[in-house]
């Protein structure tokens, strides 16, 4: 199963910008054979007015969220830190000793303002062995929106620890049950604020569409077709062949579309623009099922659901349906395929000997399976983030079907710090 580690003396020199401000600091590779998650303290965030009061408790769920879920960081238990919640906010107000006496080889501080309408955070990174401040960044949202000030400073801190975009302000696309059927949500990368695209019926398969909207499939006129929101507007539609669309996948940049349509016995993968216009068949198995498809981060190949083989296992294929090639070959149920951003996997749900469905992921070159989760009910429906470094997905180990979230290679899986209910088929964009 691949790991991570932590790359030493690695030395990195970054221009200083007017809000942020650099030392020199160990770069964490997240790939790799030995990795341990970074021991972080976490300081409670501090504030001295009252607009800073007023945001300080969802800032700070946010902010240990979002530290906690990565897998980037060990994120030590406040009860166990010695130092004063009074201590200071700079170097020298900080006795480095205790924060390395619970463990912590980074201290993470911060705090924030509110004034005029405005929420300002500041965060800084201290290395605990040296003693010494090695990033300091501020940012500033609206004052009603503390989460988000959160999940700005988390992401300039991943971004300066890995050199990669975080996930903290991406977007994730669900269906939850209600009384009414199932309806379609839209909300920030943890499942808070979220909001109903949909009202009625029976509404599945979300699909965020690069730039603003999500797709999703719905029974709205009587037919599950394919439906479009953009920009949070009422829902319009986007695909209406044979007797169902499912399964809407776009290209990186939007400008092609892939879905699965059902006609008879048959499912077949359609090919077309953005906009769902100028659609053609690129798979044709008769009486055989060919679904749920997903780009490559290059839109050069299409993975896909098919049975052609007697059951349900992975495929690969150009964009035309040409060079169509088997991935999967262990076990006789194979479902629901997502492309990794970055190119060399995909996640799967399979059913095993025992009839539990967990997480695995394939090696586009090699063929290598590798497998996520086990021995915790049932575990489906995987989706990448953007970053190609979470994997999203639905569980059932705590009863109905929740959403979780996991790095790529199965460690540190947690829920989402959202009210239960009956989740399902989540997606992930920017």
């Amino acid at each position: 199963m691949l790991r991570r580690r932590v790359m030493s003396r690695l030395l990195l020199v970054v221009l200083a910008a007017p809000c942020v401000a650099y030392a020199q600091q160990n770069v964490i590779e997240i790939s790799g054979a030995n990795f341990r998650p970074m021991p972080i303290a976490v300081a409670t965030p501090t504030t001295q007015d009252e607009g800073g009061r007023k945001a300080l408790a969802e800032f700070d769920s946010a902010l240990m969220y979002d530290l906690s879920a990565c897998g980037l960081f060990q994120v030590l238990d406040r009860k166990s830190y010695l130092a004063p919640v009074t201590e200071g906010f700079t170097a020298a107000a900080i006795s480095f000793p205790k924060w390395a006496d619970v463990g912590a080889e980074s201290l993470v501080k911060a705090q924030v303002s509110g004034a005029c309408d405005t929420l300002k955070g500041e965060l800084r990174l201290f290395g605990v062995a040296a003693g010494r401040e090695d990033f300091k960044v501020t940012e500033a949202v609206p004052a009603k929106d503390p989460r988000r000030l959160a999940h700005k400073l988390a992401n300039a801190l991943y971004k300066q620890l890995t050199r990669e975009t975080g996930p903290f302000e991406t977007r994730i696309a669900f269906s939850r049950k209600s009384p009414g059927g199932r309806d379609i949500y839209v909300s920030d990368w943890d499942g808070r604020n979220a909001k109903r695209i949909t009202s009625s019926d029976v509404n599945v398969i979300p699909a965020l569409i690069p730039g603003d909207g999500v797709a999703f499939t719905s029974y709205r006129q009587r037919k599950p077709w394919l439906f479009a929101s953009r920009a949070g507007g009422e829902p319009t539609l986007l695909v209406n062949r044979g007797s169902m669309v499912t399964g809407a996948s776009w290209t990186s940049d939007g400008k092609r579309l892939a879905v699965s349509v059902s006609e008879g016995e048959n499912a077949d993968i359609w090919v077309g623009n953005g906009d769902g216009t100028s659609l053609r068949r690129v798979t044709d198995t008769k009486f055989f099922l060919n679904t749920s498809p997903s780009w490559s981060p290059d839109g050069r190949h299409i993975t896909f659901v098919s049975n052609r083989g007697g059951n349900p296992q992975i495929y690969l294929m150009n964009p035309d349906g040409s060079s169509p090639r088997r991935l999967t070959f262990q076990g006789n149920y194979n479902t629901t395929p997502a492309y990794s951003p970055r190119g060399d996997l995909i996640a799967f749900t399979a059913r095993d000997e025992r009839n539990a469905f967990d997480l695995f992921t394939v090696n586009v070159d090699t063929g290598k399976i590798v497998r996520l989760t086990q021995d915790a009910s049932n575990n489906e429906e995987p989706a990448f983030s953007p970053n190609g470094r979470l994997i999203l997905f639905t569980s059932t180990r705590s009863g109905s079907r929740q959403l979780h979230v996991m790095t790529f290679d199965g460690h540190n899986q947690v829920p989402l710090p959202i009210e239960r209910g009956d989740y399902a088929t989540p997606d992930w964009g920017p």
